[in-house]
Protein backbone atom coordinates (compact mmCIF):
# COMPACT_ATOMS: atom_id res chain seq x y z
CA UNK A 1 0.00 0.00 0.00
CA UNK A 2 1.69 3.15 -0.90
CA UNK A 3 1.60 6.31 1.31
CA UNK A 4 -0.87 8.51 -0.48
CA UNK A 5 -3.82 5.39 -0.48
CA UNK A 6 -3.82 4.87 3.58
CA UNK A 7 -6.36 6.67 5.42
CA UNK A 8 -7.59 6.85 8.63
CA UNK A 9 -9.81 3.62 8.38
CA UNK A 10 -6.41 1.61 7.61
CA UNK A 11 -4.93 2.95 10.52
CA UNK A 12 -8.66 2.27 12.94
CA UNK A 13 -8.49 -1.31 11.04
CA UNK A 14 -4.92 -1.30 12.22
CA UNK A 15 -5.06 -0.60 15.42
CA UNK A 16 -8.25 -2.07 16.55
CA UNK A 17 -9.78 0.90 16.70
CA UNK A 18 -12.82 3.00 15.60
CA UNK A 19 -12.51 5.83 12.92
CA UNK A 20 -13.77 8.42 14.69
CA UNK A 21 -11.21 7.27 17.66
CA UNK A 22 -7.95 8.07 15.48
CA UNK A 23 -9.97 11.30 13.86
CA UNK A 24 -9.46 12.24 17.71
CA UNK A 25 -6.20 11.59 17.83
CA UNK A 26 -5.08 14.19 15.87
CA UNK A 27 -7.93 16.69 16.54
CA UNK A 28 -5.77 19.26 18.64
CA UNK A 29 -7.66 19.65 21.64
CA UNK A 30 -10.21 16.14 20.90
CA UNK A 31 -10.60 13.78 24.11
CA UNK A 32 -8.43 10.96 23.74
CA UNK A 33 -7.00 7.94 26.28
CA UNK A 34 -3.28 7.66 26.68
CA UNK A 35 -3.72 4.28 25.49
CA UNK A 36 -5.48 4.84 22.30
CA UNK A 37 -3.56 7.74 21.32
CA UNK A 38 -0.46 5.29 21.39
CA UNK A 39 -2.00 2.36 19.43
CA UNK A 40 -2.98 4.64 17.23
CA UNK A 41 0.66 6.58 16.74
CA UNK A 42 2.09 3.98 16.76
CA UNK A 43 -0.36 1.99 13.64
CA UNK A 44 -0.04 5.83 11.91
CA UNK A 45 3.58 5.54 11.76
CA UNK A 46 4.03 1.50 10.58
CA UNK A 47 1.75 2.49 7.65
CA UNK A 48 3.00 6.35 6.75
CA UNK A 49 -0.33 7.78 7.48
CA UNK A 50 -0.48 11.34 8.02
CA UNK A 51 -3.44 13.03 8.58
CA UNK A 52 -4.33 15.66 5.91
CA UNK A 53 -5.11 18.95 7.07
CA UNK A 54 -6.15 21.09 4.98
CA UNK A 55 -9.13 17.79 4.31
CA UNK A 56 -9.66 18.55 8.15
CA UNK A 57 -9.81 22.62 7.74
CA UNK A 58 -13.13 22.25 5.68
CA UNK A 59 -14.84 20.60 8.07
CA UNK A 60 -13.78 22.58 11.08
CA UNK A 61 -13.65 25.58 9.02
CA UNK A 62 -9.71 26.70 10.30
CA UNK A 63 -6.82 25.73 8.68
CA UNK A 64 -4.72 27.04 11.35
CA UNK A 65 -2.37 28.97 8.58
CA UNK A 66 -1.43 32.78 8.55
CA UNK A 67 -0.15 34.10 5.24
CA UNK A 68 3.05 36.25 5.75
CA UNK A 69 2.96 38.68 2.85
CA UNK A 70 6.87 40.25 3.01
CA UNK A 71 8.55 42.41 0.58
CA UNK A 72 11.91 43.07 2.13
CA UNK A 73 13.62 40.86 3.35
CA UNK A 74 17.33 42.46 2.78
CA UNK A 75 17.32 44.42 5.59
CA UNK A 76 17.95 42.13 8.89
CA UNK A 77 15.37 43.20 10.84
CA UNK A 78 12.95 41.33 9.00
CA UNK A 79 14.19 37.71 8.73
CA UNK A 80 14.81 38.01 12.72
CA UNK A 81 11.39 39.37 13.57
CA UNK A 82 9.89 37.12 11.42
CA UNK A 83 11.42 34.30 12.72
CA UNK A 84 10.28 35.19 16.56
CA UNK A 85 6.53 35.62 14.40
CA UNK A 86 6.57 32.29 13.07
CA UNK A 87 7.98 30.33 16.11
CA UNK A 88 5.47 32.34 18.32
CA UNK A 89 2.74 30.88 15.85
CA UNK A 90 3.78 27.70 15.87
CA UNK A 91 3.55 27.69 20.15
CA UNK A 92 0.21 28.45 19.30
CA UNK A 93 -0.41 25.61 16.91
CA UNK A 94 -0.14 27.87 13.75
CA UNK A 95 2.01 27.70 10.91
CA UNK A 96 2.87 30.84 8.43
CA UNK A 97 2.62 30.48 4.41
CA UNK A 98 5.12 32.73 2.94
CA UNK A 99 4.01 35.24 0.19
CA UNK A 100 7.27 37.20 -1.33
CA UNK A 101 5.86 40.71 -2.91
CA UNK A 102 7.74 44.36 -4.52
CA UNK A 103 8.81 46.00 -1.75
CA UNK A 104 6.96 49.23 -4.13
CA UNK A 105 3.81 47.58 -5.53
CA UNK A 106 1.30 49.80 -3.93
CA UNK A 107 -0.79 46.81 -4.77
CA UNK A 108 -0.52 42.87 -3.81
CA UNK A 109 -4.05 41.57 -4.57
CA UNK A 110 -3.43 39.24 -6.94
CA UNK A 111 -0.78 37.56 -3.81
CA UNK A 112 -3.54 38.17 -1.52
CA UNK A 113 -6.04 36.41 -3.50
CA UNK A 114 -3.94 33.60 -3.32
CA UNK A 115 -3.58 33.35 0.32
CA UNK A 116 -7.31 33.46 0.70
CA UNK A 117 -7.66 30.29 -1.76
CA UNK A 118 -5.79 28.89 0.78
CA UNK A 119 -8.36 29.66 3.44
CA UNK A 120 -5.44 30.85 5.85
CA UNK A 121 -7.24 32.25 8.89
CA UNK A 122 -5.40 35.80 9.22
CA UNK A 123 -2.89 37.89 7.12
CA UNK A 124 -0.04 39.26 8.27
CA UNK A 125 1.43 41.84 5.68
CA UNK A 126 5.17 42.71 6.37
CA UNK A 127 6.56 46.27 4.66
CA UNK A 128 3.82 45.74 2.03
CA UNK A 129 0.78 47.49 1.58
CA UNK A 130 -3.00 46.19 0.66
CA UNK A 131 -6.14 47.63 -1.60
CA UNK A 132 -9.32 49.55 -0.04
CA UNK A 133 -11.16 46.37 -2.07
CA UNK A 134 -9.15 43.88 -0.47
CA UNK A 135 -9.00 45.11 2.74
CA UNK A 136 -13.00 44.92 2.74
CA UNK A 137 -13.08 41.70 1.39
CA UNK A 138 -10.90 39.96 3.91
CA UNK A 139 -13.06 41.93 6.27
CA UNK A 140 -16.45 40.66 4.84
CA UNK A 141 -14.71 37.11 4.79
CA UNK A 142 -14.16 37.39 8.65
CA UNK A 143 -9.84 36.94 8.23
CA UNK A 144 -8.06 39.32 10.18
CA UNK A 145 -5.45 41.33 8.56
CA UNK A 146 -2.51 42.83 10.80
CA UNK A 147 0.26 45.05 9.03
CA UNK A 148 3.80 44.60 10.96
CA UNK A 149 5.96 47.79 10.84
CA UNK A 150 3.82 49.53 8.87
CA UNK A 151 0.21 51.30 8.45
CA UNK A 152 -2.14 52.46 5.87
CA UNK A 153 -4.59 55.34 6.62
CA UNK A 154 -7.66 52.63 6.64
CA UNK A 155 -9.69 52.44 9.89
CA UNK A 156 -10.41 48.33 8.94
CA UNK A 157 -6.39 47.15 9.07
CA UNK A 158 -4.45 46.99 12.59
CA UNK A 159 -1.24 47.89 12.49
CA UNK A 160 2.08 47.20 14.91
CA UNK A 161 4.73 49.47 14.63
CA UNK A 162 7.57 51.16 16.49
CA UNK A 163 6.84 54.38 18.01
CA UNK A 164 9.38 56.00 14.95
CA UNK A 165 8.21 59.73 15.31
CA UNK A 166 9.32 59.69 18.79
CA UNK A 167 12.66 57.45 17.28
CA UNK A 168 13.47 60.14 14.66
CA UNK A 169 13.23 62.79 17.34
CA UNK A 170 15.52 60.95 19.81
CA UNK A 171 17.91 60.85 16.97
CA UNK A 172 17.69 64.73 16.16
CA UNK A 173 17.56 65.46 19.70
CA UNK A 174 21.01 63.05 20.60
CA UNK A 175 22.78 64.50 17.68
CA UNK A 176 21.64 68.20 18.56
CA UNK A 177 23.16 67.81 22.33
CA UNK A 178 26.56 66.08 20.66
CA UNK A 179 27.26 69.80 19.28
CA UNK A 180 26.53 68.95 15.44
CA UNK A 181 25.92 71.84 12.99
CA UNK A 182 25.77 70.28 9.66
CA UNK A 183 23.52 67.09 10.17
CA UNK A 184 21.86 65.47 7.24
CA UNK A 185 19.26 62.42 6.66
CA UNK A 186 19.77 59.65 4.12
CA UNK A 187 15.92 59.00 3.91
CA UNK A 188 14.64 55.36 2.84
CA UNK A 189 11.66 54.39 0.56
CA UNK A 190 9.60 57.52 0.87
CA UNK A 191 6.50 55.44 -0.20
CA UNK A 192 6.96 53.74 3.58
CA UNK A 193 4.90 55.05 6.61
CA UNK A 194 8.19 54.03 8.36
CA UNK A 195 10.80 56.23 6.44
CA UNK A 196 8.09 59.34 6.56
CA UNK A 197 7.02 58.77 10.76
CA UNK A 198 10.85 58.89 11.29
CA UNK A 199 11.52 61.85 9.25
CA UNK A 200 8.58 63.71 10.67
CA UNK A 201 10.04 63.23 14.21
CA UNK A 202 13.80 64.14 13.26
CA UNK A 203 12.54 66.97 11.48
CA UNK A 204 10.32 68.02 14.06
CA UNK A 205 13.19 68.25 16.69
CA UNK A 206 15.15 69.67 14.56
CA UNK A 207 12.90 72.62 13.56
CA UNK A 208 12.27 73.02 17.35
CA UNK A 209 16.19 73.60 18.10
CA UNK A 210 16.24 75.73 15.15
CA UNK A 211 18.59 73.80 13.31
CA UNK A 212 18.50 74.03 9.10
CA UNK A 213 18.69 70.25 7.62
CA UNK A 214 22.17 70.50 5.98
CA UNK A 215 21.40 67.95 3.01
CA UNK A 216 18.88 64.69 2.47
CA UNK A 217 19.12 62.14 -0.21
CA UNK A 218 17.32 59.30 -0.63
CA UNK A 219 18.42 55.66 -0.47
CA UNK A 220 15.35 53.59 -0.74
CA UNK A 221 16.17 50.50 2.10
CA UNK A 222 19.01 49.42 -0.30
CA UNK A 223 22.69 48.65 0.21
CA UNK A 224 23.83 50.03 -3.03
CA UNK A 225 21.26 52.81 -3.27
CA UNK A 226 22.18 54.06 0.43
CA UNK A 227 25.87 54.11 -0.68
CA UNK A 228 25.46 56.57 -3.97
CA UNK A 229 23.22 58.71 -1.70
CA UNK A 230 26.53 58.87 0.19
CA UNK A 231 29.07 59.76 -2.29
CA UNK A 232 26.26 62.46 -3.61
CA UNK A 233 26.02 64.12 0.00
CA UNK A 234 30.16 63.93 0.48
CA UNK A 235 31.23 64.97 -3.10
CA UNK A 236 30.24 68.67 -2.31
CA UNK A 237 32.85 71.15 -0.83
CA UNK A 238 31.10 71.33 2.97
CA UNK A 239 30.10 67.74 3.88
CA UNK A 240 27.99 66.66 6.86
CA UNK A 241 29.05 66.16 10.35
CA UNK A 242 26.49 64.03 11.00
CA UNK A 243 23.86 61.76 9.49
CA UNK A 244 20.77 60.11 10.18
CA UNK A 245 20.21 57.32 8.20
CA UNK A 246 16.48 55.80 7.77
CA UNK A 247 17.87 52.06 8.98
CA UNK A 248 20.33 49.96 10.13
CA UNK A 249 21.04 48.24 6.70
CA UNK A 250 21.86 51.70 4.94
CA UNK A 251 23.85 53.01 7.75
CA UNK A 252 26.32 50.00 7.31
CA UNK A 253 26.47 50.68 3.65
CA UNK A 254 27.08 54.16 4.68
CA UNK A 255 29.78 53.66 7.02
CA UNK A 256 31.63 50.89 4.58
CA UNK A 257 31.30 54.05 2.16
CA UNK A 258 32.94 56.76 4.48
CA UNK A 259 35.30 55.12 5.72
CA UNK A 260 36.69 53.01 2.81
CA UNK A 261 36.15 55.10 -0.33
CA UNK A 262 35.29 58.72 1.08
CA UNK A 263 38.36 57.89 3.79
CA UNK A 264 36.57 60.21 6.65
CA UNK A 265 37.13 58.72 10.31
CA UNK A 266 33.42 57.70 12.38
CA UNK A 267 33.15 59.23 14.60
CA UNK A 268 36.28 61.89 14.94
CA UNK A 269 34.79 63.13 10.81
CA UNK A 270 31.36 62.34 10.66
CA UNK A 271 28.93 60.53 13.33
CA UNK A 272 26.40 58.22 12.21
CA UNK A 273 23.15 57.02 13.44
CA UNK A 274 20.77 54.59 12.06
CA UNK A 275 17.07 52.30 13.49
CA UNK A 276 16.20 48.93 14.40
CA UNK A 277 19.19 48.14 15.94
CA UNK A 278 19.76 44.73 13.78
CA UNK A 279 22.59 41.91 15.46
CA UNK A 280 24.80 43.76 13.50
CA UNK A 281 24.26 47.31 14.74
CA UNK A 282 26.09 46.00 17.49
CA UNK A 283 29.22 44.05 16.24
CA UNK A 284 32.77 45.62 17.33
CA UNK A 285 33.61 46.69 13.36
CA UNK A 286 30.18 48.70 13.15
CA UNK A 287 29.02 50.06 16.67
CA UNK A 288 26.66 51.59 15.50
CA UNK A 289 24.13 53.97 17.35
CA UNK A 290 20.48 53.68 16.82
CA UNK A 291 17.00 53.26 17.62
CA UNK A 292 16.23 49.82 18.63
CA UNK A 293 12.72 48.27 17.12
CA UNK A 294 11.43 46.24 20.09
CA UNK A 295 10.63 43.25 17.59
CA UNK A 296 9.85 40.87 20.48
CA UNK A 297 6.86 42.63 21.76
CA UNK A 298 5.83 44.11 17.82
CA UNK A 299 5.40 40.15 17.60
CA UNK A 300 4.31 39.42 20.94
CA UNK A 301 1.12 42.60 19.87
CA UNK A 302 0.77 41.25 16.45
CA UNK A 303 -0.11 37.57 17.53
CA UNK A 304 -2.17 38.81 20.24
CA UNK A 305 -3.95 40.63 17.45
CA UNK A 306 -4.71 37.81 15.19
CA UNK A 307 -5.55 35.44 18.00
CA UNK A 308 -7.93 37.75 19.76
CA UNK A 309 -10.10 37.77 16.26
CA UNK A 310 -9.58 33.77 15.31
CA UNK A 311 -10.02 32.71 18.83
CA UNK A 312 -12.35 35.26 20.36
CA UNK A 313 -14.15 36.55 17.87
CA UNK A 314 -12.95 40.98 18.54
CA UNK A 315 -13.03 42.47 15.44
CA UNK A 316 -11.81 45.40 16.69
CA UNK A 317 -8.97 47.36 14.49
CA UNK A 318 -6.45 48.23 16.06
CA UNK A 319 -3.10 50.92 16.46
CA UNK A 320 -0.34 50.27 18.25
CA UNK A 321 2.89 52.02 18.72
CA UNK A 322 5.82 50.49 20.83
CA UNK A 323 8.80 52.83 21.79
CA UNK A 324 12.04 51.98 21.32
CA UNK A 325 15.20 53.25 23.10
CA UNK A 326 18.34 55.18 21.87
CA UNK A 327 20.93 52.59 21.84
CA UNK A 328 24.22 54.65 21.95
CA UNK A 329 27.47 53.07 20.45
CA UNK A 330 30.52 54.26 18.88
CA UNK A 331 29.90 55.52 15.20
CA UNK A 332 28.58 58.57 17.02
CA UNK A 333 29.74 61.59 18.88
CA UNK A 334 28.34 61.03 22.51
CA UNK A 335 26.98 64.19 24.54
CA UNK A 336 28.22 64.70 27.76
CA UNK A 337 25.96 62.59 30.65
CA UNK A 338 24.29 60.62 27.97
CA UNK A 339 24.26 57.37 28.22
CA UNK A 340 21.65 54.31 26.65
CA UNK A 341 19.36 54.97 29.97
CA UNK A 342 19.23 58.91 29.02
CA UNK A 343 16.37 57.77 26.63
Amino acid sequence: MSRDTVTSQHVAKKAGVSQSAVSRVFSEGASASAAMTEKVQKAALELGYRPNILARSLITGKSKIIGLVVAYLENQFYPEALEKLSLTLQERGYHVLVFMATMTDDNVDQLLDELLDFQVDGIVMASASMSSDLARRCKKAGVPVVLFNRRQDDERLSAITSDNISGGRKVAEFLIAGGHKRIAHIAGWEGASTQRDRELGFMQAIDKAGVKLFAREVGNYHFESAQAATRRMFSKKQIPDAVFVGNDHMAIAAMECIRHEIGLRIPEDVSIVGYDDVELAAWPSFSLTTIRQPSNKMVSETVKLLMDNIEFGDTTARRVEIEGPLMIRRSARIPKGWNNEKL
